[in-house]
Parts: C-alpha cells; sequence; structure tokens
C-alpha cells in the first residue's frame, strides 16, 4: 500500500476514529486503527468490540492495501507534522508503515488487516432517515440521564422508539434518579414500530462527529443482527444494542401540579451555577424556594448553605402560579437538564416537596426531564 493524502484531513479522520479504540483490552489488535483503500479513498477504522468507526479520507493512492497501526502512536504523530501532503508506504514483508511528510519520517509496525473485527455494513434491514440537526438536539437532550455506571446495563442506553402509526420518534433515558424524554416527528414514514436500547455513549460520539450541515442521517438496522449503524456523509458509527426491559417512562412523568413556576433559563442557568460551588460541601443540594405571583410577579430563590463553607442565595423573578413551595435537587442534576434547554424560558412543575419536579421548555418543544427531589433538612 503507497497513498498520499492531506496532514489536516488525516489527522481529523485519525481523530474521529480514535474514539472507539479500546483503550483496555486483551487484544492488542483493538488498540489499532484499520487503515485500507477504499475506492479512491483511505478508510480508517475503530472498534472496541460495542462501538465501531469508520471514516473516509480523501486520498492518492498509488498501490492499494491494509494494515492496522497502534492508533495513539500514530495520531500523536500525524497531529505533529506540518501542513502539507502525508506519505504512507507499507511494507508488507515485515508488516511496517513508513510515514513521511517534509523532512519528517517515521517506521511504525503495525499488525496484520486479516484479524481486526469485521463491522457491518448497510443490508437488507431497515432503514430510513434522520434530520441531523434536530436529531443532535434530541441526543444531547437525553444522554445527560443515561447511567455512567455498568451495574445496571440497561440504564447506560437509550431507548429508541421510531412509531409510524403516530410518526414519531421517541428518545428516553434513566439513571434512576432524573429522567429525560425527548420527541421529534418522523420525516419520512418506516416499515413497523421500531424499539430498541442504543449505548449512550454511541449516540454522545454520533452528536459529537455530526455536523448541522450534514445531509440528513441514514439509521440501519441490520436484520437478524443486534447492531443499528449510523451513516454521516464520510463517517459510519456502528454500535450494538442493549438487550432489556427499559423502566416504562410513561408512568414515571407526573400527570399534576401544586406549583407551576416559568424562569428565564439563563438566568435560572447563572444561579444554579453560583449555588452549586456552595453545594459542593453540602451533599450537592440545591434549594428553590417557589413564590407564587402578586401584582408585582412571583420569583424563584436558588440558594444552598454548607456549614464548612457558607451559603449563598439568588432571587429571579418568575411567573409562579399555584402554593407556594421548597423544594430542592441535585446541582449537577439541575446544571445538566438548564445546559440543554434551547429555549428562552423554562417550565418546572412541582406537586409536593418529595415529588419530582418536571422541567419543560416553555416554547412547547416536546422535551420533558423528570429529576427527583432532594431530602430538605429542617
Amino acid at each position: 500500500m503507497k497513498v498520499m493524502c492531506p496532514q489536516d484531513s488525516l489527522a481529523r479522520g485519525l481523530g474521529v476514529v480514535s474514539r472507539a479504540v479500546a483503550t483496555r483490552s486483551t487484544l492488542p489488535i483493538l488498540s489499532n486503527i484499520l487503515i485500507q483503500t477504499d475506492e479512491g479513498r483511505l478508510k480508517l477504522s475503530a472498534t472496541n468490540l460495542e462501538i465501531g468507526i469508520r471514516c473516509w479520507v480523501k486520498a492518492d493512492i498509488t498501490d492499494p492495501g491494509a494494515i492496522t497501526i497502534p492508533a495513539r502512536l500514530l495520531a500523536e504523530f500525524v497531529n505533529q507534522l506540518p501542513s502539507g501532503l502525508v506519505t504512507l508506504d507499507l511494507n508488507g514483508r515485515n508488516q511496517t508503515m513508513h510515514v513521511t511528510a517534509g523532512q519528517h519520517k517515521a517506521d511504525i509496525k503495525g499488525i496484520d488487516s486479516a484479524d481486526f473485527p469485521v463491522l457491518p455494513s448497510v443490508d437488507e434491514g431497515t432503514r430510513f432517515s434522520l434530520d441531523t440537526r434536530t436529531f443532535k438536539e434530541m441526543i444531547q437532550q437525553v444522554v445527560i440521564a443515561a447511567a455512567t455506571d455498568d451495574a445496571r446495563p440497561v440504564l447506560t442506553g437509550v431507548l429508541f422508539i421510531a412509531d409510524p402509526d403516530v410518526g414519531r420518534l421517541t428518545l428516553a433515558a434513566s439513571d434512576g434518579f432524573r429522567l429525560s424524554v425527548r420527541e421529534s416527528e418522523l420525516d419520512a414514514p418506516i416499515d413497523g414500530r421500531i424499539s430498541l436500547i442504543v449505548p449512550a455513549r454511541a449516540l454522545a460520539e454520533l452528536q459529537r462527529i455530526a455536523s448541522d450541515d450534514d445531509d440528513p442521517i441514514r439509521v440501519s438496522i441490520p436484520a437478524a443482527r443486534n447492531q443499528i449503524l449510523f451513516q454521516l456523509k464520510d463517517v459510519d458509527i456502528v454500535s450494538q444494542l442493549i438487550e432489556g426491559n427499559p423502566p416504562d417512562y410513561e408512568k414515571i412523568i407526573p400527570t399534576a401540579a401544586a406549583t407551576r413556576a416559568v424562569i428565564n433559563t439563563k438566568a435560572f442557568l447563572g444561579a444554579a451555577r453560583i449555588a452549586s460551588s456552595f453545594a459542593r460541601d453540602a451533599a450537592n443540594v440545591v434549594r428553590l424556594t417557589l413564590t407564587p405571583g402578586t401584582e408585582l410577579g412571583g420569583s424563584v430563590t436558588i440558594s444552598a448553605t454548607s456549614a464548612e463553607v457558607g451559603g449563598n442565595e439568588s432571587e429571579i423573578e418568575a411567573a409562579v402560579d399555584g402554593e407556594a413551595m421548597e423544594v430542592a435537587f441535585n446541582a449537577r442534576y439541575l446544571l445538566d437538564v438548564l445546559g440543554v434547554v434551547n429555549s428562552d424560558q423554562i417550565a418546572l412543575e412541582v406537586a409536593s416537596p418529595s415529588s419530582p419536579g418536571v422541567f419543560r421548555p416553555a416554547d412547547q418543544t416536546p422535551f420533558t426531564h423528570i429529576i427527583m427531589p432532594m431530602h430538605i433538612a429542617r
């Protein structure tokens, strides 16, 4: 194999696929990136057996071939090279890649490509497309609620439901302390209802890699395989699915509230950030005091108190209807949801101090986030 490609394109491609490289594996080849020629382009692939990423890079191919190279070493070397063309020249006899760019050169030993796991391609399974900008926003708003602890694998995933009967796509995730649900209309009809659990990490990588300007994301669910494939313009992300029964999220969402407050999102986020600094030494508890409006309007007071460092209190004007209420939430959970709401105002509904808080954008975006309350010491 001998190819030439621009340094910036190669570095970008290596950066994309490196996110799927296994960091702790007993199989050395999973720490490598598969480099191969593919119909006039250079194809880079990496996998940790749970997530796989493929990326295509423009290249001038003199001699086709394939090899796997240690991901970290190759990426670090290419990132340090000057702008210009990079030449990759494989010596097949000793499986060594000779890399040159200007005055820089290196020999990197690899492993035969025949041992690299095969990533699936599109077959005759279920296929449909999703608007990239909308799907990225959905992912961002839902993955924050997925668990990061593998003790219950089903909670580390995102429930992915595409229902042609109502023409709606639903994403939902819960770690047991909070729940995120986001819905959107399907752009086109699909054959049959789809319900599966996609690892949150795979969706987070898709959200990170995809550009708002990209064409629609093409989704493929290979027949008879426990996998899902997302296709972008020059990148494929394939992920294993999670088996199990997710919580019935519809039963978790409260149907009634004693108090409803509509708050400026930016002001709420700023006050919550201040309070979180004091909450770190107080079990991460942030208190919200909801005061119903009079002719001057209501207010929400955000506060945190620590016996060691002191306390703070911030008051925000808000439209508050119903009973006066004091409720407490985990500061990080509060910051997470406020950080992904793209509406100027957010609505908070609470039934009692011991009931979950329901957060929704005031602009009617179909996004619902539930946070379980924390105990307030009296």
